[in-house]
């Protein structure tokens, strides 16, 4: 398509978003105001569609119908029944057994738990879940960066479905499951750790105890059940916890390591093999505890103390610890504001994570760590269902491709959704599934993008560490590239082309008329949220683009529709550059 004359607007649009970021644009749609109640079927599709924009991977009309016919909360209650189409584990393996019976030589690795995790985003009937899974990938972070982790993929998309089983249980077996799955114990370092050694100086290793809590239950300082901070003498935040506390805990994540079948033997520790005998399982089978390299001393933390053992019971230890973690007051508020932030709006209000850490401490049948009810405050809140000028969220990368791909349905050649790695942030999305630079995901909750209107007003846009000239830049070209040639790795025969293909079929049939297909382009990805003037500045781009007549001057088919798929393919780019998208509000 020809589109250079607008690719000036359209960076200037993306890095608009750079500056700008969620702020808001200073008009009378107040912050302050509290939200009127909320009302449980959508008044209309634009509304129903931007709660599944915050619900799943991107609205489809099959969803924007159901939820219109029964209701956000019989629609969540749905969801929170379905179970996946195929595990990523088990989209892995049968891919390796493909691939390998091609070539005994080659074996499936990273790009096939892509493959896994874009085929579930694009299609998964299970949106809720998944959604949740990606959301916990992003708090309770392992990286495929991380050599160790990266060479074990098998393990890391086991680590996904466990994220989707665990994510929708309670938030101790969930705790549990994390810190006992080898690829955490691997990416943090305790698979393996051992009790300390007086002889040689040998301490245990602190890494996991540190970020246990710091990043998976407590955060660093005292919570209200409002996220607040609880302050302390002089008005200062009063931090969870010392290093001593770390020091304490990390005594409990002593003598873990892999399941193996002559288990608790030394070699089973070291190497997760003895005699010849390994589990080639053993990668994502949760962690065994082992006796003979658990610390038997006393370990003191966050108030409470393990007593001495005089036969070291790693089990024990872990388990008083992580029901410590679990039943500590700040787990609701900390964990419930992020889930607030990765599905409906980065700054919430303190009545608004009060009512999650609510459901979180009592689903209301007196159960505690409860996610689902957690997750059901999180999208039914009044304040998730109205707009404002300080609501909302930047969509990161990833979320905007699967937004775009579900609305305007993409089909895999290849039935694999090849999408392949997407890191780079200058020809692709600078953002990967399971590929985050750090255990600090790739941004921080608290990030505030410094010299922006986000900043100015004492906000948070998390997603905004992501941006910059570069990535604004190397947004807009990918999306355009993949509206030309299709998204993903290419295939080989017989399609020799990008493994995802759209269809735009619906769009094509408005393209001669430019406004009627704005319409269509911006409802199915704003929710609404595009006023009269975008709409108006993108069909007047639209329309420059002409589309000739049929035998006129020589003029075939085969140009004419070449000039509607510009149109088609305009509207959306320009609509996709457009902070009204990229800002989820």
């Amino acid at each position: 398509m020809r589109l250079d004359p607008l690719r000036a607007a359209l960076v200037a649009a993306a890095t608009a978003v750079v500056l700008a970021a969620c702020g808001g644009d200073g008009g009378s749609e107040g912050g302050s105001s509290p939200p009127p109640p909320t009302v449980d079927k959508p008044a209309t599709r634009d509304d129903a569609a931007r709660f599944l924009a915050q619900a799943t991977f991107g609205p489809v009309d099959a969803d924007i119908d159901r939820v219109m016919a029964i209701g956000y909360a019989a629609w969540i209650d749905e969801q929170l029944t379905r179970a996946p189409v195929q595990t990523h584990r088990a989209h892995w393996e049968a891919r390796d057994a493909e691939i390998k019976a091609a070539n005994p030589a080659n074996s499936a690795g990273q790009s096939e738990v892509f493959e896994s995790f874009w085929k579930q985003a694009v299609t998964g009937p299970d949106q809720l879940r998944q959604r949740m899974a990606y959301a916990l990938s992003q708090i309770m972070v392992i990286s495929m960066v991380d050599g160790t982790v990266g060479d074990n993929p098998r393990a890391v998309a086991d680590y996904l479905d466990m994220l989707g089983e665990r994510g929708l249980g309670n938030y101790r077996g969930l705790l549990e499951a994390v810190s006992r799955h080898p690829m955490m114990g691997a990416y943090l370092s305790h698979l393996r750790n051992q009790k300390a050694n007086a002889a040689t100086g040998r301490v245990p290793d602190e890494n996991y105890a540190r970020e246990v809590m710091q990043l998976f239950s407590i955060g660093l300082v005292e919570l209200n059940t409002d996220g607040s901070a609880k302050a302390g003498p002089g008005g200062a935040a009063l931090e969870t916890y010392a290093p001593a506390d770390i020091s304490g805990l990390a005594k409990v994540f002593t003598g873990w390591s892999w399941d193996c079948p002559a288990f608790p033997a030394t070699g089973c520790f070291n190497n997760g093999t003895s005699g010849g005998a390994t589990d080639p399982d053993r990668w994502f089978k949760p962690m065994l505890g082992y006796p003979a390299f658990h610390s038997t001393e006393a370990k003191t933390f966050l108030g409470t103390t393990i007593a001495a053992q005089t036969t070291a019971d790693p089990s024990v230890s872990l388990a008083a610890a992580l029901d410590r973690l679990h039943n500590h007051p700040n787990v609701g508020p900390f964990i419930g504001r992020q889930l607030i932030q990765r599905f409906v709006t980065s700054n919430p209000s303190p009545a608004y994570v009060g009512a999650v850490a609510a459901a979180f401490n009592d689903n209301g049948a007196g159960v505690r760590g409860d996610l689902k009810a957690a997750l059901k405050a999180v999208l039914l809140h009044a304040e998730a269902r109205t707009r404002s000028d300080t609501s909302g969220k930047v969509r990161e990368p990833v979320l905007r491709l699967a937004a775009f791909l579900r609305a305007f349905p993409h089909a895999s050649d290849s039935g694999n959704y090849r999408v392949g790695n997407t890191d780079n942030p200058g020809v692709s999305l600078g953002q990967t599934p399971m590929r985050a630079p750090s255990v600090f995901n790739f941004y921080r909750p608290g990030f505030v993008p410094p010299g922006t209107l986000t900043a100015a007003r004492n906000l948070v846009a998390p997603e905004m560490q992501l941006a910059s000239e570069t990535t604004a830049a190397g947004y807009v070209n990918t999306m355009r590239d993949n509206l030309s040639a299709g998204v993903g790795l290419s295939n080989g025969a017989p399609f020799n082309r990008r493994d995802l293909q759209g269809n735009y079929a619906a769009e094509l049939a408005l393209a001669t008329d430019a406004p009627a297909l704005v319409e269509r382009v911006t409802s199915r990805l704003t929710y609404g949220a595009a006023g009269a003037a975008l709409k108006a500045e993108i069909a007047g781009a639209v329309g420059s683009i002409v589309v000739p007549a049929l035998n006129t001057g020589g003029t075939n088919q085969a140009q004419v529709d070449a000039a509607k798929r510009n149109r088609v393919n305009a509207a959306i780019l320009l609509t996709l550059a457009a902070p009204e998208f990229v800002v989820l509000r």
